[in-house]
């Protein structure tokens, strides 16, 4: 693997100012850390692929910035592994890429297995029956099932609906003849 060479004016790799690149390193590493890379000297590697492969394709989109490139790299990569070790090119990269991760969860990768993760195969046996068993499981289990309607549950409104207007016509007539009243004794007043 060729190292990152600083070829430009300085400050500068790829027609872009090292800061963008720091980001992009950055994204890349916590992208693989929330995958439960912990080696360290595994993650260098794994980050540093992206990089390149982000560099490489730099001098051809000059428009999309560095972070952009290297996030785009690191899903094509990631997916491809994915689609790789669990055989699987018939799902989309959404769904693959969601269903691939939550295997890599479920089969202990950071356990057992973070060496394997990215690399090229041929990979173990127990390594890629773990994935696949984990990645079938990893999917929905489809039941049957019959819903019958049922009648809503409106709780208190329902009830208020239902009482009889009766109450109600008696407070309104005890507030307007009240109001009479006020009005009555304003007029006798003045």
């Amino acid at each position: 693997m060729n190292a990152l060479v600083l070829t430009e004016s300085p400050g500068r790799l790829a027609a872009r100012p090292l800061d963008d690149w720091n980001a992009a390193y950055s994204k890349v590493e916590s992208y693989f850390h929330a995958l439960r890379v912990r080696n360290r000297l595994l993650l260098g590697q794994l980050v540093e692929l992206v990089l390149q492969r982000a560099l490489a394709r730099a001098a051809r989109e000059p428009a999309r910035s560095a972070t952009e490139l290297a996030v785009e790299e690191m899903d094509l990569l990631v997916n491809q592994w994915f689609a790789q070790v669990l055989q699987d090119n018939t799902e989309g990269a959404e769904m693959l890429s969601t269903r691939g991760r939550l295997a890599l969860l479920l089969a202990d990768q950071a356990g057992k297995w973070q060496d394997q993760f990215l690399r090229p195969g041929p990979w173990p046996a127990e390594f890629i029956l773990a994935m696949r068993e984990t990645y079938l499981r990893a999917g929905p289990d489809f039941q049957l099932s019959q819903m019958t309607p049922r009648p809503l549950d409106l709780g208190p409104i329902a009830t208020l609906t239902q009482i009889s207007r009766l109450p109600y016509a008696k407070m309104v007539a005890t507030w307007v003849l009240f109001a009479c009243l006020l009005v009555l004794l304003f007029i006798l007043t003045h």
